[in-house]
């Protein structure tokens, strides 16, 4: 006799809950406020709704029930309703949170002043913000290894505000501005006045460290220090300077331009202005900032990676196939993509790194890497990059 194969409501519910859960014991950490958690995964992943409002959506007391019965069928602790909810069914409330949280704290404001803005790196994300800050009005010195590596972030940027040309959101005139505001330079000297420099170079921690003593050496007092590293430790970076209290995490999400979304990221040691000015500078070039703390994954990937890893295994385990899972997220949880189109756009090496960092930090058996990663991983299987990955796109 053949077991039935799961509805869609039923492997929405198996993947969707866990990540419900993690969301909740987050915020009973004091990791982040519950309107950053929400906004995190709204605008770091477009989702159309946060995770700690769905569980209000939903009932307390059904995630609860739900959560406790995929416990009891799989020992998982990863599963065990969180104390914060347990406790919020049995005080018999109907919200996440007792009274109010931050949402309704004071705007932040721009403690220190920013008037010239240093990017360090040429790729993809680092184009991306050096148009970021130039369209908002900033100057940016941008430094690269070679002057053919300055061209090709100019020509990026060039070919960005041409598409929104054509598409009627930018003029000529604004466009000569932009690129009037680009100072291009081979070496880091040219960072001595910047009020910011915001780094986006490879995700080596010796690289990066050997970056922030030579920024060390090279910025002005007061300057702000920022990192836009997503998995790697900030005070790390931090104690390559002589100045921790002036580093800060910047977590961008690509496409800079498009996505709103900037992780700010404090160590024990960040001076609360500069924090504070951090924040406010990102809501004055359009982005959304939420703020948390310095380990793995911040909140984004701590909380999206550990389900993408789950829906591995639940493939690996033969219960439904990849076009089903996949349907069955965006039909029943409204995600923009389901998880194995997803891990081919992020790139399954990414995501093997990441879901690696993730269990070493916070040591959940349930956190190590499904081995079918490990395997597309081995195999050159990287994703759309690759052309193959969990799809083939050859």
């Amino acid at each position: 006799m053949t077991e039935t194969a799961p509805s869609h409501e039923q492997i929405s519910s198996t993947l969707v809950l866990p990540y419900l859960n993690h969301a909740l014991r987050m915020y009973a950490e004091g990791y982040a406020s519950r309107a950053d958690i929400d906004a995190a995964m709204r605008f770091g992943c477009g989702y159309p709704v946060g995770p700690l409002t769905t569980v209000e959506e939903q009932g307390l007391e059904s995630v609860r029930d739900r959560l406790a019965a995929l416990f009891a069928r799989t020992g998982d602790e990863l599963h065990r309703p969180a104390d914060l909810l347990e406790a919020r069914v049995a005080a018999g409330a109907t919200t996440v949170e007792e009274g109010g949280d931050s949402a309704g704290a004071a705007e932040p404001q721009l403690r220190h002043e920013i008037g010239t803005v240093g990017v360090v790196g040429t790729g993809t994300m680092a184009s991306g913000i050096v148009e970021v800050f130039a369209k908002s009005g900033y100057d940016v010195v941008f430094v690269g290894r070679s002057q053919e590596k300055l061209d090709g972030v100019v020509a990026l940027i060039t070919k960005s505000l041409d598409k929104a040309i054509s598409r009627g959101k930018l003029d000529e005139a604004t466009k000569a501005e932009v690129l009037a505001r680009l100072t291009g330079a081979t070496s880091r000297d040219a960072l001595a006045d910047v009020d910011l420099v915001v780094e986006a170079i490879a995700e080596d921690l010796a690289v990066k460290t050997e970056l922030f003593a030579d920024l060390d050496r090279i910025c002005k007092a007061g300057a702000v220090l920022a990192t836009t590293t997503s998995s790697l430790p900030i005070s790390a970076c931090a104690s390559a300077t002589s100045r921790p209290e002036s580093v800060i995490g910047m977590h961008f999400f690509n496409p800079a331009p498009v996505m709103k979304l900037v992780e700010v990221v404090t160590t024990e040691l960040t001076d609360p202005a500069v924090d504070e000015t951090v924040r406010a500078l990102c809501a004055k070039v359009g982005k959304v900032a939420v703020s948390c703390g310095d380990r793995a994954g911040f909140i984004v990937n701590a909380l999206l990676f550990p389900y993408l890893n789950d829906a591995v295994r639940m493939l690996e385990s033969g219960v439904a196939d990849m076009a089903t899972i996949d349907a069955a997220i965006k039909e029943q949880a409204g995600f923009p993509m389901g998880p194995f189109e997803l891990l081919d756009v992020v790139g399954n090496d990414v995501s093997l790194a990441i879901q690696k960092e993730l269990h070493a930090e916070f040591k959940h058996a349930g956190f190590a890497p499904a081995p079918m990663l490990e395997q597309v991983v081995a195999e050159g299987r990287l994703g759309r990059k690759t052309k193959r990955g969990f799809h083939d796109y050859s």
